[in-house]
């Protein structure tokens, strides 16, 4: 265990935190991208009975998909294996994926009963120490979900080799669009994080805007002109029913997010041309005002604490980026950059920022930490929008459109180093991504 972390710290020009005694865990941060992935091999998982024999192919593969689409880790080919796996209780013959250069190994075994019921059992393996990262572990579900237990296997893998969280067992909320530049339809849409099991929460009789998860993922925020202006809608995920909230005459209500509690709503509010923020307790329905000025306040983001709030206006000429307290109080600049700065939102982890930047006719996804201090641009395209963050912090999701008449949206991802740049692979346009939390 401790070979492989080390090696995968010097890969990815890191120290190796010390461990805590002699024999003790050894962690590593990751804070930079690799420059060489670790290799690894995933041989096709068993299957233990003939009911089983397709699920093992598309779990193992599932499971090496994720790992090598992260950019920190490299499949080795099947053709290069020398040995194959034929049983999960086995000997492993560690000499012949050395020879190939496996640093890490990862065999597993499906089984399907009479009723549906998939198990899935697996193990990490250090191939140059030939012992095991970690205890074996066993996850059960239906056949129907199938996938979820991939990636739950794949968080596993990646928690022991890298030290933090896994994201792939996680969803994506988005406006899926149709139809011309100038006529785009829109509607939301739920997927897993992969962009696959795409499911439709709304039509697209009316444009739809910002979804945003509740911190239990079961619950979505979202902006709708279905009356004509801007109203914030709650769409529960698994019944798709719906309610207005604040739906006060006179005002338009939009950019919505849910604070860390899950019972409280930050939003945006114009009435009479003047735009602030405001907290709504959804429990009883407390509305509280938050700013109270000339500018344009908008986009908010609760911190993981629940004790700031970080949020775009104005007030300064132009749009840049600010925070105060949660419960109002006077704000404080954090960007100082040339051009203009938007959507705010803040890390899980509570240490970063990412934002939007328009700058000298580009488009930027870019993150700074808390303070306004080491800003760095992470994308540049003609129009780059809406950051979201992925459960562990590791991985920002956002919209790409590309221009000219025929330009449409699409959705990509990125590490935080800037690196592994990769577009989703969801079926048709697609913009405005909102990351889950880790599903339960």
């Amino acid at each position: 265990m401790r070979r492989i972390l080390t090696l995968l710290a010097a890969l990815l020009g890191l120290a190796a935190a010390p461990a805590l005694a002699q024999d003790g865990p050894l962690r590593i941060v990751i804070d930079e991208g690799v420059i060489e992935p670790l290799p690894f091999a995933v041989p096709d998982f068993v299957a233990e009975n003939a009911a089983a024999a397709q699920y093992a192919k598309d779990i193992g593969r599932v499971v090496a998909a994720d790992l090598a689409g992260t950019g920190l880790f490299r499949e080795i080919p099947k053709e290069a294996f020398i040995a194959n796996v034929t049983s999960f209780d086995s000997p492993v013959q560690y000499a012949d994926w050395k020879a190939i250069n496996a640093q890490a190994l990862i065999t597993g075994a499906v089984s399907v009963d009479a009723g549906g019921r998939l198990t899935v059992k697996f193990r990490l393996l250090d191939v140059f120490a030939e012992a095991p990262l970690g205890n074996g572990l066993q996850f059960a579900g239906t056949t129907a979900g199938w996938r979820r237990v991939a990636h739950k296997v794949a968080d596993q893998v990646y928690a022991r080799i890298t030290g933090e969280g896994g994201y792939f067992d996680s969803r994506v909320v988005y406006v899926a669009e149709t139809g011309p530049k100038n006529d785009r339809r829109k509607r939301l849409g739920i997927m897993d994080y992969d962009g696959a099991n795409v499911q439709y929460l709304t039509d697209s009789t009316s444009l739809v805007l910002a979804p945003r998860f509740s911190p239990d993922g079961a619950r979505v925020l979202y902006t709708s002109y279905e009356t004509g202006f801007p109203r914030i809608f709650l769409l529960d995920v698994a019944s798709v029913g719906r309610r207005a909230l604040d739906d006060q005459p006179g005002t338009m209500t939009f950019s919505p997010r849910f604070g860390p509690d899950g019972n409280t709503v930050l939003f945006s509010l114009s009435s009479g041309g003047n735009t602030d923020l405001y907290s709504l307790n959804l429990a009883s329905g407390q509305r509280t005002r938050l700013t109270s000025a000339p500018s344009i306040e908008t986009a908010p983001s609760f911190s993981p604490d629940g004790r700031s709030i970080v949020f775009e206006s104005d007030r300064s000429g132009t749009q840049q980026l600010y925070i105060m307290p949660v419960g109002g109080g006077e704000p404080r600049r954090i960007s100082f950059g040339s051009g203009r700065y938007s959507t705010p939102v803040w890390s899980p982890r509570g240490d970063l920022i990412a934002f939007t930047k328009q700058n000298a006719g580009r488009f930027h996804i870019g993150v700074m930490r808390v303070d306004g201090s080491e800003e760095r641009l992470l994308t540049a395209s003609f129009l780059d929008e809406g950051p979201t963050w992925s459960p562990n912090g590791r991985v920002i999701m956002f919209s790409r459109e590309t221009a000219g008449a025929s330009g449409t949206s699409a959705l990509y991802s990125v590490d935080i180093s800037g690196r592994n740049l990769r577009k989703v692979p969801v079926a048709g346009a697609a913009s405005d991504p909102a990351w889950s939390p880790l599903l339960p």
